[in-house]
């Protein structure tokens, strides 16, 4: 059975509708909106964000980053600023946004749209407009990229500013003598929103681009007329203006503490030596690729050697000076984390897109070919078995929801096989985006949200709200994962073991103590110790992920 005619034209007339942006964004909201408000707050790096966006929303300090009294001197305050500011705007309508995950999340997701947009709009100069079209919506899809929208941290919004910076970048490569002061703007704010985001990740990859290019262009001898359309002598000022204000600001905060602990014992650190445990050898990111991409490596696979036999043309050559250094900079840092190379697949994915759209395209050798199904098989396969086994594993009953992710893997994979076998590789690519639609629905929306297992905080705030106890009456022993503080409230109290925890519930009236299992001895004791007895108003049982062990947390009040 083949695609209806009705269907097969529709998808090949899509690239060249009117209103791309707007089925662009539809297909963003479709991909991106299950779990992005129903799954709970995770951990670490989500609720530590998230933590720190909030606690400037009630404080009012709008410079320095805290979780807790605790400095986060990690990473800029941009993301903060976007994540408080939504926050705001929500509470302006009557939404009690402020405790919620799903509004933090909201500055990810726009990012993200934004990043989406950008591909095709600034893309089509360097590909042409189908390309463009295709490589936006396969964006969109990409695993990497919809586990980030779920993610209330930096990385997405970050792709938004090093798209449109590069974009931007690539017209002036193009069309120097075109290229206008307002696009030089935009350029350089790109860059300096970028530096809020994330330091000098965003300059770093425009930087590494025009050094490659520099080189392969014997720039020596062309004299970069496109760095000159650029502007940089006003530019770069103009970018480091951006930041200046708040860096200063954050350095007289905290006496300089700010750069020599996000410099030397952050990102420094992670050149060196992989940080928190996230070493991956050299080639991480091309092993990875085939899942992280999903489900357009396949296309990216199959378009690289097309790609680097057409280096010579402009827009390709832009394209892989783009992504190249990019990807082997982050190969070479010992520290390594899927979102890292994230910068780099806009660029991958209009190159594999280009190939795709190309009629005079050559067929990639078999090895890649096949290296390519194996990356979309596999992912989609592994997908529906995740589904499948999650909640088994994790609460040990069969969600008859992720059953359909079995249906809905394989649908994508026969629609993209049958277009393939044609040789519409541009309709195999669309189609894998838009089919991804199902098979993203049922793991975050259907499955995700309906455990129980992964989700201790949320329960333990579930038992606390409960009992009608506000957060400066609630301690906990034992579980200190920082999405326990952001369910929980800014007030909870973190205590170090089980005899203060009991001295935390004999302190005063109205309070309750939530003890995780292996504390209960140490608390019993000194309970008692006090003349006090305990009774239990809940318990929660749960997987910690983060250390990947059971844990069992009781709350206690006394009568």
């Amino acid at each position: 059975m083949a695609p209806s005619p009705s269907l097969t034209g529709a998808l090949d007339r899509l690239p060249e509708t009117r209103r791309p942006r707007l089925w662009l964004s539809l297909l963003c909201l479709l991909l991106w909106a299950p779990g992005l408000l129903s799954l709970p707050a995770g951990d670490r790096d989500e609720s530590r964000f998230a933590q720190a966006s909030r606690q400037m929303v009630e404080s009012g300090d709008y410079v320095r980053i805290r979780n807790g009294e605790v400095e986060r001197n990690k990473k800029p305050v941009g993301i903060h600023w976007a994540q408080a500011g939504i926050v705001h705007v929500l509470e302006a309508t009557g939404l009690p946004a402020r405790g919620w995950i799903g509004s933090y999340r909201l500055a990810a997701a726009l990012g993200a749209w934004l990043a989406v947009l950008a591909t095709f709009s600034l893309g089509r100069g360097l590909v042409g407009r189908r390309a463009a079209f295709l490589a936006a919506a396969l964006l969109a899809a990409s695993l990497l990229l919809v586990a980030e929208t779920h993610i209330a941290k930096t990385d997405a919004a970050l792709l938004a500013s090093v798209v449109a910076a590069m974009g931007l970048m690539g017209r002036a490569y193009l069309s120097p003598a075109g290229f206008s002061a307002r696009a030089a703007l935009g350029f350089w704010l790109a860059l300096g929103a970028g530096v809020l985001l994330k330091g000098p990740i965003a300059p770093m990859v425009p930087l590494l681009a025009g050094l490659t290019l520099y080189v392969a262009d014997r720039g020596w001898r062309a004299g970069m007329p496109w760095l000159r359309a650029l502007r940089p002598a006003w530019g770069i000022p103009l970018m480091i203006a951006c930041a200046l204000p708040w860096l200063v600001a954050i350095g007289i905060a905290t006496e300089g503490r700010f750069f020599s602990q996000a410099l030397g014992d952050d990102m420094l650190n992670k050149v060196g030596s992989g940080e928190e445990a996230h070493w991956g050898p050299p080639g991480y990111y091309l092993l990875t690729f085939g899942i992280a991409a999903f489900p357009g490596a396949f296309v990216v696979l199959r378009g690289l050697p097309h790609a680097w036999a057409a280096r010579m043309r402009p827009g390709t050559r832009f394209l892989l000076a783009w992504a190249a250094p990019t990807w082997l900079l982050f190969e070479a840092v010992a520290t390594k984390l899927p979102h890292y190379v994230l910068p780099a697949y806009p660029a991958l994915l209009l190159l594999g897109a280009a190939w795709a759209c190309d009629p005079l395209r050559r067929p990639a050798p078999r090895w890649l070919a096949w290296l390519g199904w194996a990356a979309l098989f596999g992912t989609a396969i592994g997908l529906a078995g995740l589904a499948v086994a999650l909640p088994l594993a994790a609460d040990r009953w069969l969600n008859p929801v992720s059953l359909l992710a079995i249906p809905f893997a394989a649908l994508p994979l026969w629609v993209v096989v049958r277009a393939a076998r044609e040789g519409a590789w541009a309709r195999a690519g669309l189609s894998a985006a838009i089919l991804a639609v199902p098979l993203y629905w049922v793991v975050l929306e259907g499955v995700l949200p309906r455990l129980t297992a992964p989700w201790v905080s949320h329960r333990v705030a579930a038992m606390v709200a409960a009992e009608g106890v506000p957060a400066e009456r609630f301690g906990i022993t034992g579980y200190h994962e920082p999405s326990v503080v952001f369910e929980t409230g800014t007030a909870t109290h973190l205590l170090k073991d089980g005899t203060e925890a009991a001295r935390f519930l004999a302190g005063g009236p109205g309070r309750v103590v939530a003890v995780e299992s292996r504390e209960e001895p140490r608390f019993e004791a000194a309970l008692a110790a006090l003349g006090l007895r305990q009774f239990a108003v809940g318990r929660a049982e749960g997987f910690n992920y983060v250390r990947g062990r059971r844990v069992a947390i009781v709350l206690f009040r006394v009568p």
